[in-house]
């Protein structure tokens, strides 16, 4: 983590699985923490336990995360994002959300991906969580999963979701002020608005 580089308004950290984008959070919010004694840092966990694997998972996340970043607290919010950024967000305060692809994967899933206005909803929602991020008093710092640099899936509902994924991404990325992609490790600045 460069030390020399502030903190940003708001932040979206995109890369592959295991790319170091919750490594790069953590380390921002370790930057944060270590600059006043009045800083906080508020982690919203999107992630569910849908089954034993990811159950195992996330406990491991909550104890690596614990032990890296002790001054962090997580609140689980899998779905009410823009609500859990408004709730959560004040100046001194660094919001970690980890992460929008389990957020989308979470709205799209099938009780509500099948009901008659989930598209509706979902741009609704989409729309609330991109004012939350501009409107935010405090920092804020988005993970997010980029994967649609691989082969084109074959499924209906993998496009679909490889789709909505890119879209969000894009438009998260534009109220950001400052998007970095990670890739094994590295953050590459793709934009950084003072």
């Amino acid at each position: 983590m460069d030390k020399t580089l502030p903190i940003a308004r708001s932040e979206l950290i995109l890369g592959g699985q295991k790319s170091g984008k919750s490594r790069r959070a953590e380390a921002l919010v370790q930057h944060w923490l270590a600059q006043s004694g009045s800083h906080r840092a508020v982690m919203i966990a999107t992630a569910q336990a849908w089954d034993e694997e990811m159950t195992q998972r996330i406990a491991r996340h909550q104890a690596d995360r614990a032990q890296r970043v002790p001054g962090m607290i997580t609140v689980e919010e899998p779905l009410h994002l823009a609500q859990a950024i408004r709730t959560h967000s004040v100046p001194e305060t660094l919001v970690v959300v980890d992460c929008l692809t389990l957020w989308l994967t979470n709205r799209l899933m099938p009780v509500h991906a099948n009901a008659p206005d989930a598209e509706q909803t979902l741009s609704a929602e989409t729309g609330q969580l991109l004012q939350s991020i501009t409107s935010a008093p405090g920092p804020l710092v988005l993970v997010g999963n980029e994967i649609g640099l691989g082969v084109i899936p074959l499924g209906r509902e993998v496009r679909a979701f490889v789709d909505a994924l890119g879209l969000l991404n894009q438009q998260v990325a534009a109220v950001c002020a400052r998007v970095t992609l990670m890739a094994a490790g590295l953050p590459l600045t793709l934009k950084d608005v003072p």
